[in-house]
C-alpha cells in the first residue's frame, strides 16, 4: 500500500487481533536492536488492564501505529527510574487506577507513514485521555536516537539545547518538543540497550492544565463564571437608607441572573454628600466616611442573604487622621477582604487631602482568584503584573470620571491589562449628573467586560459592553478555563515570554 491510496485514517483503541499488524512495524521501526519485539501476552495484559491507554491508528483498517500507555502513581519513582522499573519488567504491576500520571511506554508508526502527523494524532489522544481522566500529567522517557553523531563533541545537555533551538534535528526529540512537551531531566541508563542514544533518555512531561485536585462538588471553583456590572445613575438620596434600598435593587436584579459577581463603582455613595454641600471639599467627603462602616455591614448580609460575591467598589475611609479610597470584597461565605486605592489622583489629593495605600492582593473567592484596581491604579501597568502574578483570572475595576478623555484613559488602560496579564478585566463605573454636589457635578461611563486577544476570545477583545451614560445591568459569562489555554498554547503568551533573565518587576509591599 502507498500513501496515495488512504482513503481512512481512523483512531480507535488497540484490539489484540492487531498484533500480526504490530510485529510488523516493530521489525521496521527498531531493525537494528538485538530484542525489539513486544510479546503478544504483553499487549494482551496491557488491554486488558488499561485498555483506554492502548490506541492504535489505522489506515483503510490497518494499523500503521499506536501508543501504550499505564497510569502510575509518580511518587512512587520519582524522576530517576528507569524504563523497566516504570512497566515493571513488563508485569506491569506498577499500574495504578487511582495513580495520578499518564506514563507514556511506547509509541511507533510505520516507516512507510511518517511524515502524516500520524504520531500527533496518537499524542493528540493520549492528551484527552489525560484529560479525561483527570490526571496531573503525561511523563515519557524519550529516546535522543541522533545524539550518537555527536556523543564525542558534546555532552547530552548541549544536545537537548540545541535541538530545541533547532540547530539539530533528532526525530523522537524535536517532534516531542513540538507536541508541547518540556524537559525534566537527563537520564543515564534509562534503556541500556539504546546504543542509538547512548543510553541516554529525556525525561519529559506534558501537563494537564484542567487537572483539579480531587474534591467534593461543593468545593469545586467554578470555571465558568458571571459577571453583573452595575452602571449606577448618580441621583440625590434624602437618606441613607434610600442608598441602600437603590444598592439593595441592583444585588438582587443581578443575583436573580444567577451571577457569581456583582460590581459597583467608585465613589457610588458620593449622592450623600449633598447633606454637607456647605463645607469644605475635604471636610464633606470626611463626613461621607462616616457612611462606610454601615455600608460595609449592609454589603456583607447582601452577600449571604443574595448568594454573591459583591465588589463595593469604593468609599473614603478615614484612619488615623489619613483619608483613604477604599472598597471590599464581600463573599457569599460571610468573609470579607479590604482593597485601598494605591494612587490618588492629583485632584484627590488636591482636593480631598486623600493618601494612597501600600498593599497590591489578588484575593482567593469561590470563582478564582480576583484582583481589584480603583479607577486611576488600572492606569499603572505594574500593578496589574503583580496581581497576575499573584494568580489572577479576574481584575475588576470601579472608577468615576467627570469627562470622556478621562474614561478613555481607563478604559484603554484596562484593555491592556486584559491582554498583557491574559485575564479578564471588568470596569463599572457612575453615570449623570449630581448638581448638588461639589467636585462630583458630571459623570461619564461605559461599563465593559474586557478579554484577551486570541482564538478563545472575541476579535476585539470585548466580551460585552454597556450602553453609555445610561443606568443599567451589564452580564457577561467569562471562562476561566480559557485563560489556562492562553496561557500555555495563546499565539502569543505575554507571560511565560517574559525576558526575567534582562529585566523583572519587584513588589515590596507593605
Amino acid at each position: 500500500m502507498i500513501k496515495e491510496d488512504i482513503e481512512k485514517i481512523e483512531l480507535r483503541s488497540l484490539k489484540l487481533e492487531d498484533f500480526d499488524d504490530i510485529h510488523e512495524i516493530l521489525g521496521r521501526v527498531y531493525k537494528n536492536w538485538e530484542n525489539p519485539y513486544w510479546k503478544k501476552e504483553q499487549i494482551e495484559k496491557l488491554i486488558n488492564i488499561f485498555p483506554q491507554g492502548q490506541i492504535a491508528v489505522t489506515a483503510n483498517e490497518k494499523v500503521v501505529g499506536c501508543a501504550l500507555s499505564i497510569i502510575v502513581n509518580y511518587k512512587e519513582f520519582g524522576d530517576d527510574h528507569t524504563y523497566m522499573e516504570i512497566i515493571g519488567n513488563y508485569t506491569f504491576s506498577t499500574h495504578r487506577e487511582n495513580g495520578d500520571t499518564l506514563y507514556g511506554i511506547e509509541l511507533f508508526i510505520h516507516p512507510d507513514y511518517r511524515g502524516m502527523r500520524m504520531g500527533r494524532r496518537l499524542y493528540d489522544a493520549r492528551k484527552e485521555l489525560c484529560e479525561e481522566l483527570n490526571l496531573k500529567a503525561i511523563v515519557l522517557g524519550g529516546r535522543i536516537p541522533n545524539y550518537g553523531e555527536y556523543a564525542d563533541k558534546i555532552r547530552p545537555r548541549t544536545y537537548i539545547q540545541r535541538v530545541r533551538n533547532k540547530e539539530i534535528y533528532d526525530p523522537v526529540l524535536t517532534f516531542q518538543l513540538s507536541n508541547d512537551f518540556h524537559v525534566k531531566k537527563i537520564l543515564q541508563g534509562y534503556m541500556p540497550e539504546d546504543e542509538a542514544s547512548r543510553e541516554y533518555a529525556v525525561l519529559l512531561q506534558w501537563d494537564n492544565i484542567y487537572y483539579q485536585k480531587t474534591t467534593s462538588a461543593l468545593e469545586q471553583k467554578k470555571t465558568s463564571v458571571r459577571l453583573g456590572l452595575a452602571q449606577w445613575q448618580m441621583r440625590n438620596y434624602k437618606t441613607f437608607e434610600e442608598l441602600i434600598e437603590q444598592v439593595e435593587f441592583f444585588v438582587d436584579a443581578v443575583s436573580g441572573y444567577q451571577a457569581d459577581f456583582i460590581l459597583f463603582p467608585e465613589f457610588f455613595n458620593a449622592p450623600l454628600m449633598a447633606a454637607y454641600n456647605h463645607m469644605e471639599v475635604a471636610e464633606a467627603v470626611r463626613s461621607l466616611a462616616t457612611f462606610t462602616e454601615p455600608l460595609k455591614q449592609q454589603f456583607i448580609e447582601m452577600a449571604v442573604s443574595y448568594n454573591i460575591n459583591i465588589i463595593t467598589g469604593s468609599m473614603p475611609v478615614v484612619e488615623r487622621n489619613r483619608l483613604y479610597n477604599v472598597g471590599f470584597l464581600c463573599r457569599r461565605d460571610g468573609t470579607y477582604e479590604r482593597y485601598v486605592k494605591i494612587h490618588p489622583t492629583p485632584d484627590e489629593v488636591k482636593q480631598y487631602g486623600m493618601v494612597g495605600g501600600k498593599a497590591v492582593q489578588a484575593f482567593d473567592t469561590d470563582c478564582g482568584k480576583v484582583g481589584i484596581l480603583i479607577c486611576y491604579d488600572v492606569e499603572f501597568p505594574e500593578l496589574g503584573r503583580v496581581l497576575a502574578d499573584q494568580g489572577m483570572d479576574i481584575l475588576f475595576v470601579p472608577f468615576l470620571t467627570d469627562t470622556q478623555n478621562g474614561y478613555s484613559r481607563v478604559r484603554y488602560c484596562a484593555r491592556a491589562r486584559a491582554i498583557e496579564n491574559e485575564c479578564y478585566v471588568a470596569i463599572a463605573g457612575c453615570v449623570g449628573n449630581l448638581p448638588k454636589v461639589h467636585n462630583m457635578d458630571i459623570q461619564f461611563g461605559q461599563s465593559v467586560v474586557f478579554t484577551p486577544c486570541d482564538f478563545a476570545f472575541p476579535t476585539n477583545g470585548i466580551k460585552a459592553e454597556a450602553t453609555p451614560n445610561t443606568e443599567m445591568i451589564l452580564i457577561a459569562d467569562v471562562d476561566v478555563d480559557d485563560l489556562k489555554e492562553l496561557h500555555e498554547f495563546g499565539s502569543v503568551r505575554n507571560l511565560k515570554d517574559r525576558r526575567s533573565d534582562i529585566y523583572n518587576l519587584k513588589y515590596v509591599g507593605e
